[in-house]
């Protein structure tokens, strides 16, 4: 688990559903605002359109939260990213990213939920890298896959594959994989650790009840934590 943080409950119903929501929209908000609200010149807010339908996401809310971060509606909502570091209990690293349009709210809610942690500098545990999660309708083998198209790295599974490559070749490697028939779910930057920790099954227990307390917070984006 040591790159991003995946809340087993967050697509769930009701308002875990509400919550993936609010967090895809503010994600193509920030996308359309840092660059051309295209997505054919955009990569970021092309990977935020996909990871939308992907859930379902209406074109109503995927057309507003796109002129939100155009500046084309009233009361327009500036949000930034802000980032906190430090260590879960049993002194795991970890690196929460907030996406909010209250910097002090953001902080605070931070301060209280790492109580059981320790905030530090952890990041210099961590390599920034480009994720893409892809799946191949036929099955094609993601290791040759991943040489083909440039990844560093690829780590197989039972729905696909996740490529991990340099931050700067994120867009080069996402349009070869689709070029040779993969279906692109995600193409993001993301913190991914260096050295993974490995706990006993009772101390993983207690860390992901911590850290998904820490997901559920409305102004968390996401969460990396560096489990083994």
């Amino acid at each position: 688990m040591g790159a991003q943080w995946k809340h087993a409950g967050r697509v769930a119903a009701g308002a875990a559903k509400g919550a993936l929501f609010t967090r895809l929209s503010k994600e193509i908000t920030v996308a359309a605002r840092g660059g051309d609200p295209s997505p054919v010149n955009n990569p970021r807010l092309r990977a935020a359109l996909e990871a939308a339908r992907k859930q379902s996401m209406t074109r109503e809310t995927i057309d507003r939260a796109i002129k939100r971060g155009s500046g084309l509606l009233d009361g327009n909502v500036q949000y930034e990213t802000l980032f906190f570091e430090g260590f879960t209990p049993h002194q795991v690293p970890i690196i929460v990213e907030c996406l909010t349009d209250n910097r002090n709210r953001a902080a605070a809610d931070v301060r209280v939920l790492f109580r059981k942690g320790q905030l530090g500098s952890v990041q210099w545990m961590f390599d920034r890298v480009g994720v893409i999660e892809a799946s191949h309708p036929s099955k094609a083998d993601p290791e040759e896959a991943a040489i083909e198209a440039g990844a560093q790295d690829v780590k197989p599974g039972d729905d696909g594959a996740e490529f991990i490559c340099e931050t700067t070749d994120l867009d080069a490697v996402r349009k070869s994989l689709e070029g040779a028939g993969w279906l692109v779910s995600s193409a993001e930057m993301a913190w991914q650790a260096k050295n993974p920790v490995t706990v006993t099954d009772d101390q993983r227990a207690e860390i992901e009840a911590w850290v998904n307390a820490i997901d559920e917070n409305d102004d968390v984006h996401r969460v990396y934590v560096a489990l083994a």
